[in-house]
């Protein structure tokens, strides 16, 4: 932790953040519409108190150039700081998303943060388990799957003239695919 982030939190703040100031949507996408003020909001999330304006600008411009805070340069961070300093943190401050002392060079998120995090961070929705991660397939890839290969199957078999496919017309073959298909989709559709 830097001195400065160490000054920073032992200034105490008296603010009252208990109220959330009520956005509406399209004040929401537009303050969310630019990727520093989402990165701000994002260095912001798992802070408490005040934060130095400076100690943002630094992980928003190593985020920015796919690189650490230690090894950014001046110039990098100095892109990010002066739209931070005179842009992106007033227009946060103005709409009650942060307090932002200009002159300190402080930020502290408020209540009304928490409704824009609802925005920035993926949700899960009830259907989901917890046994489900993103790299298994569902229960409805895996029904998906086994028709197309019954489906491949069926067309080989009946063009390569197997004995119990050749003796299907290749319509009824196509009809037969296309029925499972539905089925599937009407299924999960329906689930």
């Amino acid at each position: 932790m830097s001195a400065t982030t160490q000054q920073v939190e032992e200034q105490s703040n008296s603010t009252d953040m208990s109220t959330a100031v009520e956005l509406s949507e399209d004040q929401i996408y537009h303050l969310l519409q630019n990727e520093r003020r989402r990165n701000v909001l994002r260095y912001l999330h798992d802070t408490e108190g005040q934060v130095s304006m400076r100690d943002i600008a630094e992980q928003v411009a190593a985020w920015e150039n796919d690189s650490t805070v230690q090894s950014i340069t001046s110039s990098e961070r100095q892109r990010v700081y002066i739209p931070l300093y005179q842009s992106h943190l007033p227009k946060l401050d103005e709409e009650g998303v942060i307090e932002y002392d200009q002159s300190r060079g402080t930020v502290t998120k408020t209540e009304t943060a928490n409704v824009l995090y609802e925005y920035l961070e993926p949700t899960t929705t009830d259907d989901t388990t917890d046994n489900e991660s993103d790299d298994e397939p569902t229960r409805w890839e895996r029904y998906y799957l086994g028709a197309s290969g019954l489906g491949a199957t069926l067309l080989a078999g009946s063009t390569l003239g197997f004995s119990p496919f050749a003796l299907l017309p290749h319509g009824s073959i196509g009809l037969a695919i296309l029925g499972m298909f539905w089925t599937l989709t009407l299924g999960q559709r329906l689930a």
